[in-house]
C-alpha cells in the first residue's frame, strides 16, 4: 500500500489553503511543515504532501476515503469554498458499484481530488429499527 504522495504545486500558499479547507471535513490536518511544503494526515503521520518545487503535478487523481456520505458532501463544499473547481458534485456513481458515493474537485493546479464513501446510505437520526423478539 502507499505510504504517502507528494504533489508538486505552482503556488504553495494557494494549494495549502485549498487542501486545508478540503481535508478538514475528512478529519485531516497539517501534521508536518517545512519551507514550501507540508503534509496532511492524522496522529502525526503525513500521507498527502504538497511542495512548491520542480515540475508542477497536473492531472493527478487522488481519492480520499470518507467515513460517511455527509463527509463527502462537506469535503466538496469545503473544497469549492477553498478555491477548488467543481469536477463532479457529490452523488452515487453506480457504474463503479451500488454504494460508490463520491464528489470531485480540482485543486489550483488541476489535480482531481475525490472524497469517496463505499458504504450504504446512513440512516437518519430519527429512523427507528424495530426487531421481532
Amino acid at each position: 500500500m502507499i505510504d504517502h504522495v507528494v504533489l508538486n504545486v505552482s503556488d504553495y500558499a494557494a494549494s495549502k489553503r485549498f487542501y486545508d479547507g478540503a481535508l478538514e471535513p475528512l478529519g485531516f490536518g497539517v501534521v508536518m511543515e517545512f519551507e514550501g511544503m507540508c503534509g496532511w494526515g492524522r496522529e502525526g503521520k503525513p500521507w498527502l504532501w504538497v511542495a512548491e518545487r520542480g515540475e508542477t503535478s497536473r492531472g493527478a487523481h487522488v481519492a480520499i476515503r470518507a467515513g460517511t456520505r455527509a463527509q463527502v458532501d462537506a469535503f466538496h463544499a469545503a473544497a469549492l469554498a477553498a478555491g477548488g473547481r467543481d469536477n463532479g458534485p457529490p452523488g452515487l456513481r453506480e457504474h463503479y458499484h451500488a454504494n460508490y458515493y463520491s464528489g470531485f474537485a480540482l485543486d489550483p493546479d488541476g489535480n482531481n481530488v475525490e472524497a469517496v464513501n463505499h458504504g450504504p446510505a446512513e440512516r437518519s437520526a430519527d429512523s427507528v429499527v424495530i426487531r421481532a423478539l
